[in-house]
């Protein structure tokens, strides 16, 4: 039986995975739970144990090689294991590891200095995750509006199809009900609508609304870039409304998509942004960036954490942002984009199952006219490691030092899969 078989509408893989009760993920790729016999099987996982890598390549413990073009769903940025980085945290590990936020930490300031001298933001706050930003970027906006206002609002408004995070506020924020199912009762305040459906938004505003929060690119919803018209009327509503514009970059930020933040190709400046994934080259890391009038709101004791921009954290994250200032790396990432896009519409041009190729940067879509786990599961036997976005959109995050010989061999793999699922599966 082919690898790709399929079975009543579903891949073998998934069709197994029903009947074990192991599930599929989020991101609709078939795996096995087989170890971690103690861990919550909250994870679908893929049937292999990476244990080592290096820029572009990580190895199982089997000694497979494979090219990863996942970059730990656009966390590892800088390539795995990242020499200058890995220098700053081993020289951080010998002096200092943690010191509550009661006090100073000089290591805070760098990593401010260096994010509001880069962007339009004024102010940051430090987290550990991208949940966690966008839950402070929600509470800043509610408590602005509250008690810096007086005016009591409270409501967000989110995109369907949008990815926000797995905490109870920010899963509610998300245009996902999936990532919802079986966590009634959701929070209130949050209204949800259609991406680039500007009468559903206007009505959707009401005395109640504090601020619209959406992604540059819908990465987990399909890689939909949000149309620069509709985001231009996005602006001018919070401007007639008062309301606060967040931007989520959680995982279009750190120069993933051409720019340091996606925000910047469109010429607006959002009043909070989020960031975190690549901002730390795999430690675990988020940030939450506003403007200075919004400073007045998070007064002593109104929004706190423990781990917080910790001196390893910080130390990692400058390092991160430092060295890809210095590298140019969104300029890089634009370029290797480029050149990614346009081989893969080469390869793919006389291939009627492909649908569309999309994205920005090096977070690049393929939308396919089928379920495209399958593939998925063919390319990691072919040693190379990508992702969906959604169940029929093949997703591409190559770090933002990929050369073009690992790109070409790739795409050579790639093309080679959509080919041959797309022949074995004609109608």
């Amino acid at each position: 039986m082919s690898k790709l078989t399929q079975v009543e509408g579903h891949s073998l893989k998934e069709k197994q995975a029903a009947d074990t009760g192991t599930g599929i993920s989020t991101a609709g790729q078939p795996v096995s739970s087989g170890k971690l016999e103690h861990v919550f099987p909250s994870y679908a996982r893929f049937d292999i144990s990476l244990v080592k890598g290096k820029g572009s390549w990580v190895w199982d413990d089997k000694g497979n090689k494979y090219l990863d073009f996942t970059s730990g769903l656009a966390v590892t940025s800088l390539g795995h294991a990242p020499e200058k980085v890995g220098e700053k945290l081993k020289a951080q590990i010998d002096t200092l590891w943690h010191v509550s936020n009661l006090f100073h930490n000089p290591g805070q300031d760098k990593v401010a200095e260096l994010l509001t001298a880069n962007t339009c933001a004024d102010q940051v706050f430090f987290c550990n995750s991208g949940a966690e930003s966008n839950e402070a970027a929600i509470k800043l906006a509610r408590r602005y509006h509250q008690k810096v206002k007086g005016t009591g609002r409270y409501e967000v408004i989110t995109f369907k199809q949008s990815f926000h995070g797995r905490t109870l506020a920010t899963l509610t924020a998300t245009g996902q009900d999936k990532v919802k199912d079986g966590f009634l009762p959701l929070p209130q305040g949050f209204v949800t609508v259609p991406l680039h459906d500007l009468p559903a938004l206007e009505a959707a505003i009401g005395e109640n609304t504090a601020a619209i929060m959406l992604e540059m690119v819908l990465a987990e919803g399909g890689v939909l870039e949000v149309q620069p018209e509709f985001l231009n009327s996005v602006v001018e509503l919070c401007k007639k409304h008062g309301l606060l514009l967040i931007v989520d970059e959680v995982q279009t930020g750190m120069g993933r998509t051409g720019k340091l933040f996606a925000h910047q190709y469109y010429g607006i400046e959002p009043d909070i942004f989020t960031v975190a994934k690549g901002i730390a080259s795999g430690f675990p890391a988020g940030v939450m960036l506003a403007k200075g009038y919004l400073r007045e709101a998070f007064t002593p004791g109104s929004h706190a954490t423990t781990f917080g921009g910790t001196p390893l954290a910080t130390a990692v994250i400058a390092a991160t942002i430092e060295t890809m200032l210095e590298d140019n790396l969104p300029q890089r990432a634009a370029e290797s984009g480029e050149y990614l896009t346009g081989l893969l519409k080469e390869k793919l041009a006389d291939c009627p199952f492909v649908v569309d190729i999309r994205g920005k940067g090096l977070l690049i879509g393929i939308e396919c006219q089928a379920p495209v786990s399958d593939i998925v599961l063919a390319g990691q036997s072919k040693g190379l490691l990508f992702v969906t976005a959604g169940t029929h959109v093949i997703r591409l995050l190559p770090n933002l030092y990929v050369s073009k010989e690992e790109i070409n061999q790739a795409v050579d793999i790639l093309s080679e899969l959509i080919h041959t699922y797309a022949n074995e599966h004609k109608a």
